[in-house]
């Protein structure tokens, strides 16, 4: 059996970013690491986005950018610039290449392709069996979720982000190559919150998804319908080649996955509930907390303490609440905010960094009575 200090169990975004962070830093210098997957990683399996001011991190990896942004939805029609943000788009491949190509080069990282079968805990280690062997190691960060994690209680509600997209190819440039799509809510709801999402990446090829926040999958077809109608609605096209498909389902959800942390096993990423629950955003809340996570480590402090509750959580919490109690009731929060909101306000909010003057601007903007009705029934 080999012994590693470390374990990581999922190439993603957060397995990738907390193994990329030991190699940063000296003090994992003579620490083992094993990172596992069962996929290769090489194939462009999802788009992460985000928006930011100036350069990152990300910044040599970033596919394409954008300034400007469109909400629409029943009542009102918003294209604006979002100076001094940039809205950013990373493609799964390049995130992986990059990443991997570190690693891969580090002497005391290892990346093996097997899938997880089992993990044991005892006072002194934990045993990861995989598909092919099995690995012992001081500490493990998994990476892998499953919905049971919160679903198996009833304090808060548990929605899913879902969506499928398509990359399209048109004849002729029917797209805006400057502008993204944030939100179009000009699509039939029925009772859930459903919206399209563009990316262009050039004049005649984007991204176009077809969103939901909803408890409930749909199948398949219904969400290519529906993208195949917002295609010819919206931009009169009936032509087109599909290039790429991605599809995914991210929890929306107030839960607290540290339930889930034993004193040798800590979860990462949506599995440790690193999605920030209202959006569903995941990228840039776990570059945040990467750093903080690593300093734990090496101040050998209980991993548990790497809290996520604050002022935003409480937010979130009464959010999808409402939309629990009545999602079809989203468009109208979500319209009631961009109509009376520029939208550098409202990613600053989404940021978690906007004072208290401004969380008060912020919530002002929404529809009182059904966030009201919420409250009360938290409190009583």
């Amino acid at each position: 059996m080999t012994e590693y200090d470390y374990i990581i169990i999922g190439a993603g975004a957060s397995g990738l970013l907390l193994a990329d962070a030991m190699l940063n830093d000296s003090f994992f210098n003579d620490k083992r690491v094993l990172l596992l997957d069962k996929d290769p990683k090489n194939s462009n399996d999802r788009t992460w986005c985000f928006w930011e001011e100036g350069d990152g991190q990300f910044e040599t990896i970033v596919h394409k950018r954008w300034h400007s942004i469109h909400f629409q939805g029943e009542d009102v029609l918003k294209r604006t610039d979002i100076n001094p943000y940039s809205y950013k788009m990373i493609r799964s491949i390049d995130f992986y290449d990059h990443y991997l190509g570190r690693i891969k080069e580090s002497s005391n990282i290892t990346f093996v392709q097997e899938g997880m079968v089992d993990i044991k805990e005892s006072a002194t280690e934990v045993t990861v069996k995989t598909t092919n062997n099995t690995y012992s190691g001081k500490y493990i960060f998994n990476s892998l979720f499953d919905y049971k994690m919160a679903t198996g209680q009833k304090k808060y509600p548990v929605l899913q982000q879902h969506f499928v997209g398509w990359v399209i190819k048109t004849e002729k440039p029917i797209f805006n190559a400057n502008e993204v799509t944030y939100m179009d809510f000009s699509i039939p709801q029925k009772g859930n919150t459903r919206f399209m999402y563009v990316l262009p990446y050039s004049n005649d090829t984007a991204l176009i998804e077809y969103t939901l926040f909803s408890e409930q999958l749909l199948p398949k077809a219904e969400y290519e319908a529906a993208i195949k109608k917002y295609i010819v609605k919206r931009f009169q096209c009936k032509t087109y080649e599909i290039i790429e498909k991605e599809a995914g389902s991210i929890p929306m959800t107030a839960y607290d996955f540290r339930k889930h942390h034993t004193n040798r096993i800590r979860y990462i990423g949506t599995a440790g509930g690193w999605a920030k629950p209202s959006t569903g955003y995941t990228l840039m809340s776990t570059a945040n907390k990467i750093p903080k996570l690593i300093e734990l480590i090496k101040q050998g402090k209980p991993l548990q303490k790497l809290k996520l509750k604050n002022k935003f959580w409480f937010y979130d919490m009464l959010f999808l609440d409402v939309l629990h109690h009545n999602n079809g009731n989203g468009h109208a929060i979500f319209e009631s905010i961009f109509k009376s909101l520029k939208p550098q306000m409202v990613f600053k909010f989404l940021d978690e960094i906007t004072s208290l003057k401004e969380d008060i601007i912020y919530i002002n903007s929404c529809p009182k009575t059904p966030f009201i009705k919420a409250l009360f029934r938290r409190l009583f």
